[in-house]
């Protein structure tokens, strides 16, 4: 069996709350160009996902789409990922966000969650391995990036399941 890639990002730079809902926030000007930003890293690390699994709020299908662009021009001609909106990922916690992953089918190599926190941070940080975790991992900021890996089917995933490889904050 190949290894499986998770990717957890933290949505960009968002609006302050006001007079809008917040399922309605959308990205700053600054949250728009980390967004970009963030498409390129995953570009550079050559982790292009077959499958999004994406909030529907405005702020993570704008962050979603200014990967996407960043990805398609990094990256031309390469088959575009399948995005599923998925509500769990707006109004759920933890547990929502660990059933998504194990109904992804074991063909799907790379897997990007675009949430948010707390969500995000809690379930990137229990990922990690006891053996791996040593107590000083933080949150992810806004457009921050967990890189995590597995030899195990989607469906196997649980806390400790997956080492973290890499995390990067994305800042344009």
């Amino acid at each position: 069996m190949s290894a499986r890639t998770l990717v957890i990002l933290r949505h960009a730079k968002a609006e302050t709350p006001g007079d809008r809902p917040d399922f309605e926030r959308r990205l700053t000007t600054v949250g728009e160009s980390d967004a970009d930003a963030a498409g390129a890293w995953l570009a550079d690390e050559r982790l292009r996902p077959d499958l999004v699994l994406c909030s529907p709020a405005a702020r993570t299908r704008q962050t979603w789409q200014g990967v996407s662009i960043a990805l398609a021009q990094a990256l031309p001609g390469t088959r575009a990922a399948e995005v599923r909106y998925e509500k769990g990922l707006y109004d759920g916690g933890r547990t929502e966000v660990f059933d998504l992953l194990r109904r992804v089918s074991d063909e799907v190599r790379t897997v990007l969650v675009v949430g948010h926190n707390p969500t995000v941070s809690e379930v990137s940080l229990l990922l990690i391995p006891d053996e791996q975790y040593d107590g000083n991992e933080v949150g992810l900021k806004t457009s921050g990036l967990a890189v995590h890996r597995t030899e195990a089917s989607w469906s196997e995933t649980s806390p400790g399941s997956m080492r973290l490889i890499e995390r990067h904050t994305a800042r344009g």
